[in-house]
């Protein structure tokens, strides 16, 4: 075992090490960077070197966590960034064990996330102002997030030789840089094909942007915030009261092709999720709508509310 001398030097090369060799993206490893140095801050103050850290001082800072208010899904998440910083550590020789092992996580209930229903979409589509310039370029956005189910860092930045319309799919880049091929419904590839036509063929891209599907009025790629911002500016306009974003239309996505009969391979394949623990949370809400289906229409639930409301009468 050796002693850290340049924890800078260590930080960075742990960084490199998630980027190059478990093929994270660069936001996920900053990420990762960042609760690094909440642990080496919190450690120096309490006068331990990070190398000589105990778990009983990992549960310490855990605890300085709970004290500042960080909820336990953002612990469970730093708690991640610091078993891989461990695991580095002892890679390089710096440790002899790991104090993570026995570090525990904080149980986390499981979040149904909102899902649209196809009249929603349909009114969210209808809201979009085709006069404008940006009319068609928007209306080809949300067919595409939700005709593919694609996460909106991958919408941003998909490409035009990523589309291969005749065939009928996308190549989608990933999270950690992994592809995987994404069929496109006939009304995305249509919606597609017109903004290509009249929008985006009119367009000087700026450099480094040639390539890029969706372009702003600059000519440069949206960004993720810009997205946000038409989600929620056609939600109003639609009269959707529901708090939603647009991973919102990848979550309806998924519970409509589940709904429909769809595998939850197919499913897991499609949304790119590496476990398939990550997609049966739409079996979840699945079975979740069909119990409020249940209660509002079979016979016996509906007996049992008339009956109620006569005893409430009499």
């Amino acid at each position: 075992m050796r002693d850290i001398t340049d924890i800078a030097d260590v930080k960075r090369r742990f960084l490199g090490y998630l980027t190059l060799e478990k093929g994270m993206s660069r936001n996920t490893a900053q990420a990762y960077g960042d609760d690094v140095d909440k642990l080496t801050r919190y450690l120096t103050g309490a006068g331990v070197a990070v190398e000589h850290a105990t778990t009983d001082d990992l549960e310490r800072f855990v605890c300085t966590l709970q004290d500042v208010g960080i909820q336990p899904r953002s612990q469970a998440r730093i708690i991640s960034g610091i078993k891989g910083f461990y695991k580095f550590l002892r890679l390089e020789g710096y440790m002899d064990c790991d104090p993570t092992e026995l570090l525990p996580t904080p149980k986390i209930g499981r979040h149904l996330p909102e899902v649209l229903t196809i009249a929603e979409i349909d009114s969210m589509i209808a809201a979009i102002d085709m006069s404008k310039p940006e009319g068609q370029r928007n209306r080809a956005i949300i067919e595409t997030l939700y005709g593919c189910g694609l996460r909106v860092s991958e919408l941003v930045s998909l490409r035009l030789s990523q589309l291969f319309l005749e065939e009928r799919y996308v190549v989608v880049l990933g999270k950690g840089n992994k592809q995987r091929l994404v069929p496109i419904s006939p009304v995305a590839i249509e919606q597609i094909a017109l903004y290509l036509e009249q929008t985006r063929s009119r367009q000087v891209a700026q450099r480094g942007s040639e390539d890029i599907l969706f372009l702003n009025r600059r000519g440069a790629m949206l960004t993720r915030q810009m997205i946000f911002h038409i989600i929620k500016q056609l939600c109003e306009l639609a009269g959707v009261r529901k708090v939603i974003s647009p991973h919102t239309l990848r979550h309806s996505f998924a519970t409509h092709l589940l709904e429909g009969g769809a595998n939850l391979r197919a499913i897991q394949q499609m949304l790119g999720h590496e476990s398939i623990t990550t997609t049966e949370i739409y079996v979840h809400i699945d079975r979740s709508r069909l119990r409020d289906e249940i209660l509002a229409h079979h016979p016996r639930n509906t007996v049992t509310h008339q009956e109620s409301q006569s005893i409430s009468k009499d």
